[in-house]
């Protein structure tokens, strides 16, 4: 009987992880770039009593056995890399990624961080920046007498300067790719580091090998749906519900069992 109880406590445990991965993903909705979450579980232990096979006589074996569950446990949360809305804004400076890669960007401990989130600043030293700050790799200086800039497909960033009728290069923008993107280790404000999970980065132009082509003046959208993890947040409120209702229904009958002393 307290096997029961046990069991409908990790049950209620693995549904309360799966609300915490639904309401981090309901907080960014709106967050640019942001990557939804989904929490996979597995069974646990299983108590066996009888082997499925085993000798019941002479002559007969068990066709299936005792085989008692023990309860569940949160497996894995995985992060699902689809492609978000692309929302206009106007914005020399805000590009999205259609398509693979990610931008990659300088850390101040010296390694490299990588995001989806397009929303590019200029720092003091006209270098392109995340909204935290970080540096734009390979580094893109931006000159103080530009009046506007142009980023391709094909992440060539060209700009005209004051009294110039004629574009300048000043610089490419690469992306990095991953062989297994879920590996990535989510670092938090949109910015992920590799792991030996995902493989090491590969660098590349946007529009060749397989990278994303960039969209100047739009954002990537969160990948979100509303509805769906409202429906998988009812599902999963449902499930911790019953499985309180087991632990309560073995209090009860435990209780039964000490009104017979």
């Amino acid at each position: 009987m307290i096997r029961s109880l046990w069991t409908g406590a990790t049950g209620m445990r693995t549904q309360q992880t799966n609300i915490d991965v639904i309401a981090n993903n309901l907080a960014n909705v709106n967050t640019s770039g942001f990557k939804k979450s989904r929490a996979d579980f597995q069974e646990l232990l299983y108590q066996i009593s009888r082997t499925p096979g085993s000798a019941t006589s002479a002559d007969t074996v068990s066709p299936t056995g005792i085989q008692v569950g023990l309860g569940s446990r949160t497996a894995a949360v995985q992060k699902i890399f689809g492609i978000g809305d692309l929302m206009h804004t106007g914005n020399d400076l805000d590009v999205a990624i259609e398509g693979r890669g990610f931008f990659q960007v300088d850390m101040p401990d010296g390694t490299t961080a990588y995001t989806r989130a397009g929303a590019l600043k200029k720092d003091g030293d006209g270098r392109l920046t995340t909204s935290e700050g970080y540096v734009l790799e390979p580094q893109i200086v931006i000159p103080e007498n530009t009046t506007s800039i142009s980023i391709a497909q094909d992440g060539s960033v060209d700009v005209f300067l004051d009294g110039e009728t004629t574009p300048n290069q000043i610089g490419i923008i690469e992306l990095a790719m991953f062989s297994n993107e879920a590996g990535l280790r989510s670092l938090g404000r949109n910015l992920y580091n590799e792991t030996d999970s995902s493989g090491a980065p590969i660098i590349g132009i946007p529009t060749e090998n397989g990278f994303g082509s960039l969209a100047q003046e739009f954002l990537e959208g969160s990948n979100v749906s509303v509805m769906e993890e409202m429906v998988n947040m009812i599902a999963g409120q449902r499930a911790y519900e019953v499985n309180s209702k087991s632990v309560k229904t073995s209090d009860e009958m435990l209780q039964m069992t000490n009104n017979l002393l």
